[in-house]
């Protein structure tokens, strides 16, 4: 698994980025139909948590196999690694995992680790605005390239900190994009936007234009 994904400017096409899509396959693949994603030159980048509490995650395992889309791990990505390797299934299964239930899963388990191969911590990527980054739930460190896994993929510390106690913006990167903690709106603390609008409850998947090639 690598740490980070980097990606040059986008010169064809337009670059997105989807918050939490939790399970809801046919809800993201509406979305960009009607927003007209064209997938041989557009890239659709993703905060993570592909599955679970949605009812199509066996679908969503499908996503990073696609040519036009790019997911960082998120902390469901990695409950569902965990439990198919000896890990805590009852917990993966209190937050939503039991769809597994309906597969082999033995089957499921080669799925899940080749899927949390091509799943980096973070994903970097340029653009004409700057550099963006993309990570699960937030750089708890301050600084852009300095990771701490577990807590990235699980911290709500800067969202849950009251007004004038901030964080301050994460250093060496200009935006970062992240999920994890459900909002009514995509919603920017300092220089870091979130975008899980709760899919799964609302039909809300929140997909932002990052960057353009025109």
């Amino acid at each position: 698994m690598k740490e980070v994904l980097k990606f040059q400017q986008n010169q064809h096409g337009t670059d997105y980025v989807v918050g939490d899509i939790h399970g809801c396959y046919r809800l993201l693949m509406d979305t960009l139909k009607a927003m007209a994603f064209d997938k041989k030159i557009d890239r659709l980048f993703s905060v993570g948590d592909l599955i679970d509490r949605g009812l199509e995650s066996f679908e969503c395992l499908s996503l990073p196999y696609e040519p036009w889309f790019f997911a960082v791990r998120g902390n469901h990505e990695v409950l569902m690694h965990d439990a198919m390797n000896g890990g805590d299934t009852v917990h993966w299964f209190m937050n939503g995992g039991t769809w597994a239930l309906e597969h082999d899963l033995l089957d499921l388990r080669v799925l899940a680790n080749d899927v949390m191969d091509r799943l980096p911590l973070a994903i970097e990527l340029e653009t004409k605005r700057g550099l963006v980054g993309i990570i699960h739930a937030d750089v708890t460190s301050g600084q852009w390239g300095t990771f701490d896994e577990q807590r990235d993929i699980w911290s709500r510390e800067r969202i849950e900190r009251p007004a004038g106690k901030m964080l301050g913006p994460v250093k060496g990167i200009d935006t970062v994009y992240v999920g994890h903690s459900i909002l009514k709106e995509v919603t920017q603390i300092d220089n870091v936007a979130y975008l899980d609008t709760g899919a799964f409850l609302t039909g809300n998947l929140q997909i932002v234009k990052i960057s353009e090639a025109k």
